[in-house]
């Protein structure tokens, strides 16, 4: 029989009724909602924004919104309701949503890193190559991805027998954190190759990519005569470079100290946990705000009406 709940533990050290630590953290979820979805908001409402890179950069804040939106039940209940007693099916559910739109994210960041080497490679092609049908099916492409790659590791979860203290080392479900808790069943050593055989076949091969496209996009800014266009095509890429760096960074963090940190205190890969679910969905806003000037001056105008 299935175990009927688990329990969620927060941060090891703190009291499960930190009050204190429930109002930064709303802060940080408003921040999310406020950024991601103004960023939405003036992509839609500006024409001129509505080119390849913003339409991959609208996708990001959905994916960024998305996985906020998917770990905010659990972080409220934990640490401003004071409870931390979650089902075990919607603990499996917010499992696939969060590594599904994590899955979801390295995708379209592999997009506008492609979306990038076009744009400085072939500038007369690519208004022309990266046409609007194009970029729906590559966001298809994204999200059927994330559906089929992490559906078969919530299912084969969702069969696995539970035993002990099932208390989760986080204030959300993810899967390396519940796979520690099945006991006495062979499959588990399946679920966990299936598991690494997914991390590298979506974020190991996203990276891959990335690194590629940048190589290629290096050796095409180099190629350009002009150190003024060379310092015009490096500040186009600063703010995705940020936002590949605020991504993979901590989550590089947290699978190191999952399968190597077993001397570590348990606040390290738990505090890189929140970091990877929620600093890169707050700070790509305020990234690509402060570094575009059309939506630069849409926020301002929503800020200061009268200076603008």
């Amino acid at each position: 029989a299935q175990p009927p709940t688990f329990t969620l533990a927060g941060i090891p050290g703190l009291p499960m009724s930190s009050h204190w630590m429930a109002l930064p953290l709303c802060c940080l979820y408003l921040l999310v909602l406020l950024g991601s979805g103004t960023l939405l908001w003036v992509v839609r409402a500006d024409h001129s924004l509505h080119t390849p890179v913003y339409y991959f950069l609208s996708t990001l804040a959905m994916a960024d919104l998305g996985l906020s939106l998917s770990t905010l039940p659990t972080m409220v209940a934990v640490f401003w309701f004071k409870s931390p007693s979650f089902p075990f099916e919607a603990c499996v559910a917010q499992m696939y949503f969060v590594h599904a739109f994590s899955v979801i994210e390295s995708g379209v960041l592999v997009a506008m890193a492609f979306d990038r080497f076009v744009a400085l490679s072939c500038p007369l092609r690519y208004s022309s190559g990266l046409t609007s049908p194009l970029i729906m099916k590559a966001g298809g492409v994204i999200f059927l991805r994330a559906v089929c790659v992490v559906l078969p590791v919530a299912v084969l979860m969702g069969k696995m027998p539970f035993c002990g203290p099932r208390v989760l080392s986080h204030s959300f479900c993810l899967h390396q954190d519940m796979l520690r808790l099945v006991c006495g069943d062979v499959r588990v050593s399946r679920v966990r190759l299936y598991g690494l055989m997914a991390v590298m076949l979506t974020k190991g091969l996203d990276s891959l990519a990335i690194l590629l496209s940048y190589t290629m996009i290096l050796r095409a800014i180099l190629s350009t005569v002009s150190q003024a266009a060379q310092a015009k095509a490096f500040s186009t890429c600063i703010s995705h470079l940020c936002a590949v760096l605020v991504f993979y960074i901590p989550l590089i963090g947290l699978s190191i100290a999952h399968r190597f940190g077993r001397q570590l205190s348990p606040l390290a890969p738990t505090l890189m946990a929140d970091a990877c679910l929620l600093v890169p969905p707050v700070l790509n806003p305020l990234v690509y705000s402060w570094r575009t000037r059309q939506i630069r001056g849409w926020v301002l105008t929503l800020l200061c009406p009268r200076a603008a």
